[in-house]
């Protein structure tokens, strides 16, 4: 092996090195605006569901003074 082709292949190296930080970095962020997705997903159905028992519990109120 020369040394003008051990340079290529670090060269090579060098190259993956950098794409392949990169490409983790942008799936490190993609990753954190998921996760906050996520969160603010989940404070909507918390929010749905305490709203829909809330609902249920008037309608069941209700329902007992007609009867």
């Amino acid at each position: 092996m020369d040394i003008q082709s051990l340079e290529a292949k670090i060269d090579a190296l060098i190259a993956l090195n950098a794409k392949l930080t990169n490409e983790n970095r942008m799936l490190r962020e993609q990753q954190s605006q998921l996760q906050a997705e996520k969160t603010a997903l989940m404070e909507k159905t918390t929010l749905a569901r305490q709203k829909i028992e809330a609902m249920i519990d008037r309608l069941k109120t209700l329902e007992a003074q007609q009867s």
